[in-house]
This record gives structure tokens, C-alpha cells and sequence, in this order.
């Protein structure tokens, strides 16, 4: 256990300016959602909290989520995009799309955070803090290094690729890469059932002391 937390402290640091430019852009594409909030005029705000009371009044007319199938959903949902994230680092000249996918990742947690707590206020803050944060605690740390792995095994293909010296093969990198790909993929199913089971739950009850 020591020896992985070392491997793991040891990579972090080897790599401390790609997870740096990584984070500050997926923090870029949330402070940039909230600003689209901002920037929306009256008649589209109001447009899009039209859609969002349909869906609150939806949740309240009916029995209840289906736990299990929006476990489903999410996991597809995570599994895709993790997915195309691995794919994207294996094929080298997709690494600006690695970027594009971590920024919007931030752009649409920023924009559903920052639209919430506009449209309601105080009890927008607290409706996006029990249903939207607790699974994201887990999925952006998941993307996060999702696509800090895909940049680096990129940058390691290059350097392979056009390095004249001799340099070391790519497949213990590439092992690597798969296993912890396959613990990340774990780490989201964790988020999925969390946001199934438990945002969910929590969104259920929120939204019938709003309107009831």
C-alpha cells in the first residue's frame, strides 16, 4: 500500500504541469458555464425554467425515479466518455479534442450549477449541493485524470514517434494506461450509483417540499 501511494505521489509529480493545465481548464469551462448564466437574458432564462418546473412537476406526478435504470443511463453515459477520452489518447492527433471534452465536462456542471442557483436562490444552492455535487465529487476527479492520462500517453506516443534515439516500447505505458482506464471506469460506477440512489433520492424530496 505504501509502494502505491509512493508510484502514485511519484506520477503527480512527474506530471505536476499537465495535471495543473488540466484542472485550470476544466475550471475554466465552469467559471465559463456560470458566466453564460449571467450573460442570458430574461425571456431565456425563463424559456429554460419552463423545461425545468415540467421536469420537477413530471417528478412529482409520477411514483418515483427508476433507481436502477438511471444507474444504467449514467454508467453508459460515463463509460462513453471515458471511452473516447482512452481513444483519443491512443490516437495521438486527438489530443485537442481531449481538451474540448474536459472543458465542456466543466462548461455544463458550471452552467447547471450557476442556472439553479440563479433561478432559485437560496434553495437553488441547496438543491445543486445534495443532487448535483455528491456524484461530481467523484466524476470530475474521474475525468480529471481521464484526460491527464490521454494527454500524457499522447505526449509519450510523440516522443516515440519522433525521437531518433532509442527510446523504451510503449506497452508498459500502455498497460498502464488500460488498468488504471479500468479503475477510473470503477470509480464512475461509484458516482453512477450515487447519483442514481442517492442524488436522486435527495432531488425526489427537494423538489416535493418546493411544490407541495
Amino acid at each position: 500500500m505504501h509502494e502505491l501511494r509512493m508510484r502514485i505521489a511519484f506520477h503527480i509529480k512527474s506530471h505536476a504541469i499537465i495535471y495543473l493545465f488540466m484542472s485550470v481548464l476544466l475550471l475554466s469551462g465552469i467559471i465559463f458555464g456560470a458566466i453564460i448564466v449571467n450573460s442570458m437574458n430574461f425571456a431565456q432564462k425563463q424559456d429554460l425554467f419552463f423545461y425545468l418546473e415540467r421536469f420537477f412537476n413530471f417528478t412529482i406526478n409520477e411514483q418515483g425515479f427508476d433507481h436502477f435504470t438511471l444507474w444504467k443511463a449514467s454508467f453508459f453515459y460515463h463509460l462513453k466518455y471515458l471511452a473516447l477520452l482512452f481513444l483519443l489518447g491512443l490516437s495521438v492527433i486527438g489530443l485537442p479534442l481531449v481538451w474540448v471534452l474536459l472543458f465542456v465536462k466543466g462548461l455544463v456542471v458550471g452552467f447547471s450549477v450557476g442556472f439553479i442557483v440563479n433561478q432559485l436562490g437560496t434553495e437553488g444552492l441547496l438543491f445543486a449541493s445534495l443532487t448535483i455535487a455528491p456524484h461530481n465529487f467523484i466524476i470530475i476527479p474521474v475525468y480529471l485524470v481521464a484526460g491527464t492520462l490521454s494527454m500524457i500517453f499522447a505526449i509519450i506516443s510523440l516522443r516515440k514517434i519522433f525521437s531518433r534515439r532509442n527510446v523504451d516500447s510503449l506497452w508498459q505505458p500502455f498497460v498502464n494506461y488500460i488498468v488504471i482506464f479500468s479503475f477510473l471506469l470503477i470509480m464512475s460506477s461509484t458516482a453512477s450509483f450515487i447519483e442514481a440512489y442517492i442524488s436522486s433520492g435527495a432531488m425526489e424530496l427537494l423538489i416535493k417540499s418546493f411544490y407541495l
